[in-house]
């Protein structure tokens, strides 16, 4: 079964955010409302290929029943190591395999993966065509306009949709832009014509700025031929925006109950403060939301937070 051709239209998806989309908070957006499709953080494929790194990738490539179905995605520069990784895929649950051929980061792109494929076309198609070759599962891509420019798209694009990826995910900023303009919403028809003219089969989803899921309906009505809408940012404001819920503060509070368990389930041996980055999603938007907040920032374990939560 391809998972493109099974999702209704439009679809939403939760976008893969790096040290946000983990198996833990999966969980609780599927609870909150879950999207038509997860996608994992992304995983070095380097990583999964090497001895020492390959517990860490199945770490991050872990998934609950309730994520699925899900894509796996996986980023680096070498192609027999997006070979190995991809083949493996099958076998852990996942639905298909995406390419990360946009991450800004520098780290990532200093290491010659994410949005440094866009800078080096022919690397990236060989590390396509390595990961197509070596699994029955679709396999996608997600990428930007191009690395300074948004009309790099005109060149960029079309080389990946020359491959005829099952999906390709557009997020609609450079890499140099960041998410520090809006997004080229301007550029939507021109990627729907090169995505007509050249691989018509494959999905189209558009990335950036996407609110909930009132603004992608709104979208798909203004630009019909795009498949799908992938939702980033949009999920702090509020993590029931895959279904247009307004929350109550009681809500939100069990959601932050049911992330704080989890992670005492998954991941206690991942220090405590990584979760502070979480408390703004669910403590927002209602009085006294603030100083609770506040509070919550200094505390230091799983007991100190459970107890202000009660007060």
């Amino acid at each position: 079964m391809n998972i493109w051709q099974e999702l209704p239209r439009p679809f939403l998806i939760l976008a893969p955010m790096e040290g946000v989309t983990d198996i833990i908070f999966r969980q609780v957006i599927a609870t909150a409302g879950k999207p038509d499709l997860f996608f994992t953080e992304f995983t070095n494929v380097s990583s999964y290929a090497s001895e020492k790194g390959r517990q860490n990738a199945l770490e991050r490539l872990e998934i609950a029943p309730s994520d699925k179905p899900i894509i796996a995605q996986i980023w680096g520069k070498n192609p027999e190591h997006f070979a190995e990784t991809t083949h493996a895929l099958a076998s852990l649950g996942f639905s298909g395999v995406d390419l990360n051929f946009g991450c800004p980061d520098k780290h990532v792109n200093k290491a010659g993966g994410g949005a440094a494929m866009i800078q080096n076309p022919d690397l990236a198609i060989e590390c396509y065509q390595n990961a197509r070759k070596n699994t029955d599962l679709p396999v996608s891509i997600k990428t930007r306009l191009g690395w300074s420019k948004p009309e790099e798209c005109q060149t960029w694009l079309p080389t990946l949709l020359q491959q005829r990826p099952a999906a390709l995910t557009v997020h609609l900023r450079t890499k140099k832009e960041m998410s520090k303009v809006p997004a080229h919403y301007e550029l939507i028809p021109d990627i729907i014509k090169l995505r007509a003219e050249i691989s018509p089969e494959t999905k189209l989803i558009i990335n950036g700025d996407i609110k909930d899921k009132t603004h992608a309906l709104e979208l798909h009505k203004k630009y019909p031929e795009v498949d799908g809408f992938m939702i980033g940012r949009g999920v702090f404001a509020n993590p029931y925006c895959f279904t247009n819920h307004t929350p109550t503060r009681e809500e939100l509070m069990e959601l932050l109950k049911m992330h704080l368990d989890l992670y005492e389930k998954h991941c206690s041996h991942i220090p405590y403060d990584s979760l502070k980055h979480f408390f703004k999603i669910y403590i927002n938007n209602f009085p006294g939301a603030k100083d609770l907040r506040t509070k919550l920032m200094e505390t230091h374990s799983l007991t100190e937070a459970r107890a202000i939560i009660e007060i």
